[in-house]
């Protein structure tokens, strides 16, 4: 494979950005089970190369609305890490003042539009924001992440038809980890891939391998110029799979130890870890110096978290709108 000077730095952010992400969900799982983040936390595990496939295609300027599996876009999208883990600690160095938690990261600053608990909830937000945008007349787009389970709700169906009808600056993308919760996909579907709806709406539509990450960020840099051309949304699909539970109560009696073993070695950092190597874009050495920068940098943002205050009752109350 021939690689350019720019598109190997590319791959190298990228591979940073999969170790980060990576790291952090993991060290966010061990705060949970130490009792230092309360509530629930949905976790990505796994999935690192769809959120760091999109928004390494994506421009400053352009937005993402996350699903309630939100830290990997957010991650992704500006790498904060202390914001998000304080966020998450609900401290007021969060990003959202540590009032949102888990399931609500918002960093507008760095177009990482407000993620949603509600099951299919990004998709209308997702036409709003599509929508400004072609008011606003820019060449920008939103990317609506949203999962397999996401795709069956109502609210789906009717922002794809908009979007298709408005021909909006939208790019309606899937991350389908096989689970809405404990209902697998293809029981949940007559359509083999959640792509195929796009047809219904006359949106053009593709399914990618979720788990490589040269894969899912080829396919955006391409969707995204046909839309900045003001040809309408799209739907991409991307296939992947969650290592870990839903949330903190799953189980996951529903599917098999051996399932889970065949998708980990499908691991996305594995296999792009694989082709850096191969391709001598990184060496062996600097993988290793590149994981030890990511797991300080993600000490450091538990340190910042845990030392950071949290949000006092009367600035709090001054955000309660009557």
């Amino acid at each position: 494979m021939s690689v350019t000077k720019v598109l190997q730095k590319i791959m190298e952010k990228m591979m940073e950005k999969m170790l980060l992400i990576r790291g952090f969900e993991e060290r966010v799982q061990s705060l949970f089970l130490e009792g230092k983040i309360h509530g629930t936390t949905h976790l990505a595990v796994g999935q690192e190369a769809v959120a760091v496939g999109v928004c390494s295609a994506l421009g400053e300027t352009d937005w993402i609305i996350p699903t309630h599996r939100c830290h990997s876009h957010a991650i992704a999208k500006s790498g904060d890490v202390n914001a998000y883990m304080c966020e998450i600690m609900g401290k007021r160095y969060g990003s959202n003042l540590g009032l949102g938690g888990s399931m609500h990261l918002c960093d507008m600053g760095a177009g990482v539009f407000g993620s949603s608990a509600i099951v299919g909830g990004t998709l209308p937000l997702a036409l709003g924001v599509g929508m400004a945008l072609r008011k606003m007349g820019t060449d920008q787009l939103a990317v609506c992440l949203f999962g397999d389970g996401a795709a069956n709700q109502g609210a789906a169906h009717e922002a794809m038809n908009m979007a298709a009808i408005w021909k909006l600056p939208v790019l309606f993308l899937c991350e389908n980890n096989l689970y809405g919760i404990s209902m697998k996909a293809d029981r949940a579907m007559t359509v083999p891939d959640v792509a195929d709806r796009g047809e219904a709406y006359r949106i053009p539509s593709r399914v990618v391998d979720g788990n490589q990450v040269m894969e899912v960020y080829e396919a955006v840099l391409d969707i995204a110029k046909h839309i900045r051309r003001k040809e309408g949304p799209w739907l991409l699909e991307c296939k992947t799979y969650r290592w870990l539970g839903h949330s903190k109560s799953d189980e996951r009696v529903y599917r098999t130890a051996e399932e889970e073993r065949e998708w980990k070695e499908r691991c996305p950092i594995k296999a792009f870890r694989a082709f850096l190597l191969k391709e001598g874009i990184l060496s062996e050495a600097e993988l290793e110096r590149m994981q030890k920068k990511v797991s300080e940098l993600i000490e450091a943002a538990v340190r910042f978290a845990e030392a950071a205050p949290v949000l006092d009752i009367e600035s709090a109350l001054n955000l309660v709108y009557a």
